[in-house]
């Protein structure tokens, strides 16, 4: 369609609006109010960016929802490779206005662009709704929003054929019910030719080296496909109080909601189109306070991004535990920021070992991710040197002669006495008490009788049987292991 056809048809549309559709609410302020100019700029950004794009049909698609100057371009390639012909599409947006317990519908008015009007899915609308009392018919929450309304020009100029919208916005809802309304979501769309769009922005203000930090991780964190360990990531990152972050996510929930639906319909990798900020997209702002963007696709094809560890950052970390032993002795504090690798601000649970001429001198961690892997690294080494009750505190003069070792542990998983592997790490819990041994305490006891009995005895301080005991629970677990150069 021309950019003459187009205001056209937008200038005979919004004649006939009526009274069952949401206005414009911040056309000329996020983006052009004059459809021609509209449909130019949405075209331009369309246009830009690779020809081709990532094998695999298309589940969803992530795109920010800032103003077009800042974060119009990774719009446009969110939507630059989707397939042209859809009944459907949903957006799940970030709610700004209007706190919602789970997601907030305009289940049954059209939306309103320059560029025209978009009808409601109706029967989804209310699918959902009798699905689900998390979903909720609710026009107040979609008044003055605009985490929907700027998406919709650049669907109305990729999409071919009219399609009809299930807009939601979301902000409040917790993980159980994320969850919920993911699963609900995914199963009204299944066997529906439908997109999924999640419209979210990310880190709100921080300064642009800790933006990159944070909104790495978070990349990262949806790479892997793992809603728990995004949701975790953005929450323990916002507890370091960096200065100006006011969120690590502006759209959290719609993100957790939106992997948790993808999944469901068959994602199975995350396709990373580009991250950047509102500064280095237009520079006219600050970089001591930007907004982050990120914008890609959710594929039917590929795997999940593995998160392990390189030699660069397994070194980092061992450096990271030093210092941290360093500074106590002088009395410095611990840092507060984010890590430049972005890696290293995931969740992660870490146990750190002092060796000294070989033997044990102390060996401290978490069970399950509660830190950023930096934070559970440095925390882990000052339990391992002055927490351990088997070892008096470390001093400063043997220090030199220590070596350190750091075991980054994977999820628990719950398993049954016969099912214990050699070589894997385990964890029991009964009651109050509990005990862990790292896959490396093998080597020294590699009887598994032996090893359980130790366990329990001497690391829960339980009947060395108690590891077949019905109250008790076992976890196993792997670890990556690896130590300082053997210096000392």
């Amino acid at each position: 369609m021309s950019i003459n056809a187009a205001l056209s048809a937008a200038l005979l549309t919004l004649c006939c609006a009526g009274a069952d559709a949401r206005e414009p609410a911040v056309a000329g302020r996020f983006y052009p109010a004059d459809p021609a100019a509209l449909a130019a700029a949405a075209d331009s950004y369309l246009a830009a960016g690779p020809a081709a794009g990532p094998e695999g049909e298309i589940a969803a698609v992530l795109a920010p929802h800032a103003g077009y100057e800042y974060s119009g371009r990774l719009a446009g390639l969110a939507y630059k490779y989707i397939s042209d012909n859809y009944d459907t599409v949903v957006i799940l947006a970030t709610g700004h206005t209007t706190g919602v317990r789970g997601a907030a519908l305009l289940a049954a008015d059209a939306y309103v662009t320059p560029l025209g009007r978009v009808e409601p899915d109706r029967a989804l609308a209310a699918a959902l709704v009798k699905a689900s009392p998390l979903f909720e018919d609710r026009p107040s929450a979609h008044a003055a929003e605009h985490a929907v309304e700027v998406q919709l020009p650049f669907l109305q100029r990729r999409l071919k054929k009219p399609f009809k919208l299930l807009a939601a916005t979301l902000n409040a809802a917790g993980p159980a019910e994320r969850a919920e309304i993911g699963a609900a979501l995914a199963g009204a769309l299944k066997g529906k030719k439908a997109l999924l769009v999640i419209s979210a922005d990310l880190s709100h203000y921080p300064s642009r080296a800790d933006a990159a930090a944070s909104d790495g991780a978070l990349r990262l964190a949806l790479e892997a496909m793992d809603p728990a360990l995004f949701r975790d990531a953005a929450q323990f990152m916002a507890r370091k109080k960096i200065p100006g972050l006011d969120t690590c996510a502006c759209g959290e929930a719609a993100i957790e909601v939106g992997l948790t639906a993808a999944r469901l319909l068959g994602a199975e990798s995350f396709r990373a189109l580009a991250l950047s900020n509102s500064y280095d997209e237009n520079p006219a702002g600050s970089p001591d306070r930007v907004v982050g963007y990120l914008s890609g696709l959710f594929l039917k094809a590929g795997r999940p991004a593995s998160l392990a560890l390189t030699g660069t950052q397994k070194t980092a970390l061992l450096s990271a535990a030093r210092l941290e032993l360093e500074r106590h002795f002088s009395g410095g504090q611990s840092p507060a920021g984010l890590d430049a690798d972005p890696r290293l601000n995931l969740p992660g649970a870490a146990f750190v070992t002092l060796l000294r001429d070989g033997a044990l001198r102390g060996c401290v961690g978490t069970v399950a991710p509660a830190l950023t892997l930096a934070d559970a690294v440095r925390y882990g080494a000052l339990g391992a040197a002055f927490e351990d009750g088997r070892f008096k505190p470390l001093r400063k003069e043997e220090l030199a002669g220590v070596r350190l070792e750091i075991s980054v542990l994977s999820p628990l998983r719950p398993v049954k006495p016969g099912a214990i592997k050699t070589g894997s790490g385990v964890f029991l819990q009964q009651g109050k008490k509990s005990g862990l041994f790292l896959p490396q305490v093998w080597e020294q006891i590699p009887a598994k009788e032996e090893f359980m009995g130790e366990l329990c005895a001497q690391k829960a301080g339980l009947p060395r049987d108690c590891w077949q005991q019905a109250g008790t629970a076992l976890f196993s677990f792997t670890a990556d292991s690896f130590e300082e150069d053997k210096k000392p």
